[in-house]
């Protein structure tokens, strides 16, 4: 359809996952913009490689010669960001284009967003109007920070990611983590559920569960019990008030057991 595609969903559900098994599945690269606040439309686009163009003015100066701007605003001296990049991909697929964490932008880069998927083009003042020979497949995702503008939203598709089941997390895991094993995984992924359950500042997601499969492995452990869940928490637990939240309800029962 050729509309981009707004994921939305709490942080660690698998967004930014989403968006890099498309490109898999397209057999095709993924070029990712992380927003953030502040951003501006020249920083996602391109910038200039001064490094090179005052060398290039140094080396004119030592041979007599005048450079035109013509000859240092040129193709030799752009350095292409994420969404000029994907506009100049030069196929034979069009290339994915993340734009992680939309929401953390502000409403003028929006704005410009807005206008650059319409178009499938952007215009460089140096070198005129560059427009995609094969226009990226677009992935936007947010994890709703702020609400997104109607005129982006009505632009794409699109899809609410919910946190997935126990099972589909463990599968995960055993994708990601092979050496972990089916009984790991499944403790894991039933571990990250009960923590989810509890007031926490930063519920844990799929990226927390996966590093936590990889440090209980790195322990050498098999199975996750009190003493592997206080181990490795680090992996999973990234605020302190939600260590001590959990060292409260005790490490046992993560693993279903009790302290």
């Amino acid at each position: 359809m050729g509309q981009p595609i707004l994921l939305e969903g709490e942080p660690g559900v698998g967004k930014t996952e989403a968006a890099k098994a498309l490109a898999e599945a397209l057999d095709t690269p993924m070029l990712r913009l992380q927003c953030y606040e502040g951003l501006t439309s020249s920083e996602a686009l391109y910038e200039w490689n001064y490094p090179r163009q005052l060398l290039a003015i140094r080396l004119a100066e030592a041979r007599g010669e005048t450079l035109r701007d013509a000859d240092l605003f040129s193709e030799e001296y752009l350095l292409a960001r994420p969404l000029l990049a994907a506009l100049d991909h030069p196929g034979p697929r069009p290339a994915v284009l993340l734009i992680d964490e939309v929401d953390r932008g502000d409403d003028e880069f929006e704005a410009f967003l807005f206008e650059l998927l319409a178009e499938s083009a952007v215009t460089i003042p140096e070198l005129g109007t560059r427009r995609a020979q094969f226009p990226p497949v677009v992935v936007l995702t947010s994890n709703r920070t702020r609400d997104l503008h109607d005129a982006l939203k009505r632009r794409c598709l699109y899809h609410w990611i919910e946190y997935p089941d126990d099972d589909r997390v463990a599968a995960i895991i055993r994708r990601r983590v092979p050496a972990a094993g089916e009984r790991l995984a499944a403790q894991v992924a039933h571990g990250v559920a009960r923590l989810r359950d509890l007031d926490l500042a930063k519920p844990p997601g799929v990226a927390e569960a996966i590093s936590w499969a990889e440090a209980l492995q790195v322990l050498g452990a098999d199975s996750l019990d009190g003493a592997s869940a206080a181990q490795t928490a680090g992996a999973v637990l990234k605020y302190s008030e939600d260590l001590q939240t959990v060292r409260a309800a005790g490490f046992a029962t993560l693993a279903g057991g009790d302290d």
